[in-house]
């Protein structure tokens, strides 16, 4: 297909993808987004090269944040346990705090100097999994002592040593699986690892990420059953059967002054309705003592007053800083189990990619610009772990999704989003707030988020020919065994003996972590088992970028680097070669074509953590 490009009054262009364009109108105010969401589906009200005006920044940017809310703010309660911080509040708000601080800085990266699409970045449970192998593993075992509230004084010394030497390992691990990640993507090697990836080493990968976490969602979820069902079943009813009704918004306009807009605000922010309204509904039963007062009674959990001194305790305005709880170390177990995260973190990405540029109205990413988005998330994940994040940072598909219903593929957008949480991560009392939510209302988020992405993962089997015995071997062998050897290693730690204590650390990480198991067993026996591309699922993966195009021109604008960096680059011939580097204006349509061959595609709406996976000969 060719690429319609038309000037309009604001010397943007229209491009067209397959079906998905960019229309774009002389006049843009409030009103487009609410025609948008009402109109043709495809088209968009903002292209990824336009600017909305700052009030609609500002409220899409907003959104975008509540939309990561429940992912970004789910990792340090969840990685709180494995800390021995469950009962430190406090600390709990500080991490929140960084999460937030270094995703915004991140964004912010990204979207300037990395993949330059609309793609927000934030923590991913695919780097949650290897970290709470790692913390399982008995040197880093909490103390009997630190599950007993009452025996846990947050401002002894040491309390403190206890969770920042766990801390401090994290960390390390975090940077040198960034430093990897950095290499593969500024080298270009992430088109070469995809050549070997099929869907049936992604499907059991993706889905045990979910089912891995399920003892934390039960655990938070049985404090108080009724309050996690009352969760899950107000998030099922704003995803599933409220989506499509749109809610009037009131809005004012010079022209039009106050009226109203349809939003489709369900479909949109599901999981912070949810949790709102059980939070609210929580607080009634707390006031009116409802729930039991006594901690030796079931629900105590559910109380909102549990913490309510945190708030006061927590500072108006902090600022984190890098190795705010000391000198990070480094592992060789640790090291090589986030490895495995990061993998998979990285192959997400790709998708995630070229799902924003289909959303946005940009030309497919070119692979120069694909280079750089892999290797700034490096960059990320390298200053996540600096300022000690208990996490990594990757591209959010809950966001990328989000651009298809805004229709608003604005990058200026997401640069307002990296803004908010910088600002957030130094309000303290905001993320002290967030440490409020009952342990209940968490747990029934889990129930629906972690089932989700176990689902996605299943669903990259409708590529595969399951008719065929061997694809139901590969499977369902992956999953069983994924499944059955981290849980016996994990009640016989002491069965890894090779005589090298390194060696059996890291064999002790790899063999618990579920979906490096299923991921590896399935890559191995995908790309060992005879069988052919089609039944294998290959060939219908690839089917999605058949009709990819880029034009030298379009992709340009879009993807090269700012504020004339390009343009002094293209000053010096051999830059052209460097794998991250735009090429030069006389580039030929192939040096600047997406590969198309090695890399995948993901659907953006629907899947929370897809398209990941492990490639086990990497290890």
């Amino acid at each position: 297909m060719a690429l319609e490009k038309e000037s309009n009054g604001l010397n943007n262009y229209e491009y067209a993808l397959e079906g998905h364009f960019c229309d774009l109108s002389d006049t843009k105010d409030v009103e487009d987004v609410g025609t948008s969401l009402e109109g043709d589906a495809n088209k968009l009200a903002y292209c990824v090269t336009d600017v909305p005006p700052w009030y609609l920044c500002i409220f899409l940017g907003i959104q975008h944040c509540l939309t990561a809310f429940g992912g970004i703010i789910a990792i340090p309660i969840i990685l709180s346990q494995g800390l021995c911080l469950q009962h430190d509040a406090l600390t709990q708000s500080h991490l929140i705090s960084t999460i937030f601080f270094v995703s915004g800085i991140c964004t912010l990266l990204q979207v300037v100097f990395g993949v330059r699409l609309p793609i927000l970045q934030g923590g991913t449970f695919t780097l949650l999994a290897p970290s709470m192998a790692m913390l399982s593993m008995p040197e880093w075992t909490c103390p009997a002592w630190t599950h007993n509230a009452s025996l846990v004084n947050t401002t002894s010394p040491e309390f403190t040593e206890v969770w920042q030497t766990r801390m401090r390992a994290l960390q390390g691990s975090f940077i040198m699986g960034s430093l990897f990640q950095m290499f593969v993507g500024f080298s270009g090697l992430i088109g070469h690892f995809m050549r070997f990836i099929g869907p049936l080493t992604i499907a059991p990968t993706i889905s045990l990420i979910g089912l891995s976490l399920f003892d934390s969602a039960g655990t938070s979820a049985g404090y108080h059953w009724g309050v996690a069902v009352m969760t899950t079943a107000l998030i099922t009813l704003f995803s599933q059967y409220l989506r499509h009704i749109p809610v009037p918004i009131p809005a004012y306009s010079i022209h039009k002054k106050l009226q109203f807009t349809r939003v489709y605000i369900f479909q949109i922010l599901p999981v912070l309705l949810g949790i709102v309204f059980s939070w609210l509904i929580c607080y009634i039963l707390t006031a009116y003592d409802v729930l039991p007062t006594d901690p030796e009674n079931y629900g105590y959990l559910a109380r909102t007053d549990l913490k309510k001194d945190v708030i006061s305790k927590a500072p108006w305005i902090t600022f984190p800083y890098p190795c705010q709880w000391g000198m990070p170390t480094v592992s060789l177990a640790g090291a090589v189990g986030i490895l495995a995260g990061v993998i998979s973190s990285m192959i997400e990405s790709v998708g995630d990619y070229h799902a924003c540029a289909r959303l946005s109205g940009a030309p497919p990413p070119p692979k120069h610009a694909i280079n750089r988005g892999i290797g700034m998330e490096g960059l990320g994940c390298l200053l996540a772990g600096a300022w000690g994040t208990g996490n990594g940072t990757t591209s959010y598909s809950e966001n990328v999704g989000a651009l298809g219903i805004t229709k608003v593929g604005s990058r200026m957008v997401i640069l307002f989003s990296g803004v908010l949480m910088v600002v957030m991560g130094m309000m303290g009392k905001v993320a002290a707030i967030f440490t409020t939510i009952p342990e209940p209302v968490m747990g029934g988020m889990f129930l629906v988020m972690f089932g989700v992405i176990s689902a996605a993962g299943v669903s990259n089997l409708q590529y595969v020919n399951m008719n065929s015995s061997r694809n139901i071997f590969v499977f369902g062998f992956s999953m069983f065994s994924a499944l059955v050897i981290p849980n016996w290693i994990l009640k016989h730690p002491e069965a890894i003996s090779t005589g090298l204590v390194e060696l059996d650390q890291v064999l002790q990480v790899l063999l618990t972590t579920s979906m490096f198991v299923g991921g590896f067993i399935g890559f191995i026996l995908d790309n060992t088992i005879p069988g052919s591309k089609h039944e294998r699922g290959i060939l219908a993966w690839n089917e999605a970028h058949e009709g990819d195009f880029s034009n030298t021109l379009e992709s340009r604008e879009v993807y090269n680097l700012p504020f004339g960096i390009s343009t002094y680059f293209s000053s010096f011939p051999w830059l052209r070669h460097i794998p991250f580097c735009p090429p030069g204006v006389t580039a030929s349509l192939e040096e600047t074509e997406a590969d198309t061959d090695s890399l995948e595609n993901k659907q953006p709406l629907g899947h929370l953590e897809s398209s990941q996976v492990i490639i086990g000969a990497t290890l």
